[in-house]
């Protein structure tokens, strides 16, 4: 059932001409496969909230502002695993890739705090363009179990939502002109640039920042395919040529 509305979907998506009609279409369709609860967004490092630059979303009631009064966004696992996700993913994988970071305390009180409002579990779908990511859609409420078959079809989903409301909007093309130079680096990544830039091993940097090994390297990643580099010498030396480091 899950499978046919989302391939219905992907072509209603196409057909819409109008953005209430878009959002009405998918929030039917996300409700229908279980999820209370979802966030159609536009990344933007001036409004790092989930919903601050959403293009659709519904949120359980007083959870932005719980969110926002609590400055979760600053720790939020997801934001961050998804600064560099290459692919579709759980909660659960975000907390794990934190394990022994030095918030993850404030981490856990932020996945109990979601768990007490409603939000039990769910999925995030990135958007990517020829620049990085640009958005995503992140479905949630409570737990369901999606096949890699849905998953896939809700990844499409997200990227069709996602590109036609930015079209509707008269956006979609500007959205695409951003220099790879502008792509923004969170505050952690860029720590990690910086000792990088200095010479400093991934096993120095981990004891540096008391954090693991894994998640160095892990940040490292994303750090190259952000700036589009082949290995850590080009990210540095990008950094450099970009000016995000002196």
């Amino acid at each position: 059932m899950n499978i046919n509305s989302l391939i219905q979907l992907l072509v209603v998506l196409e057909e819409c001409s109008k953005a209430e009609a878009l959002v009405g279409e998918l929030e039917q369709v996300i409700r229908g496969c279980g999820f209370d609860y979802y966030g159609l967004v536009r990344h933007s490092q001036q409004k790092p909230e989930p919903w601050a630059a959403a293009l659709a979303d519904r949120w359980p009631e007083q959870w932005p502002q719980i969110y926002a009064a609590k400055k979760y966004v600053l720790i939020d696992p997801m934001v961050r695993y998804l600064n560099h996700a290459q692919r579709p993913f759980r909660w659960r994988e975000s907390m794990k890739a934190f394990r022994k970071d030095a918030h993850e305390r404030r981490m856990e009180q932020m996945m109990v705090d979601a768990f007490g409002h409603g939000l039990e579990d769910g999925y995030i779908f990135p958007v990517h363009g020829r620049n990085g990511i640009l958005g995503s859609l992140s479905i949630s409420g409570k737990p369901v179990e999606l096949s890699p078959v849905e998953l896939a079809l809700f990844e499409a989903v997200a990227r069709k939502a996602f590109w036609r409301l930015l079209d509707l909007k008269g956006e979609a093309q500007a959205l695409e002109t951003v220099l790879p130079a502008e792509t923004p680096l969170t505050r952690r990544e860029m720590e990690i640039l910086r000792y990088l830039a200095e010479g400093m091993t991934s096993m120095e940097i981990s004891k540096l920042l008391k954090i693991s090994n894994h998640t160095v390297d892990w940040y490292m990643n994303g750090l190259q395919d952000k700036l589009k580099a082949k290995n850590r010498q080009q990210a540095v030396a990008l950094a450099f040529r970009h000016g995000l480091i002196s």
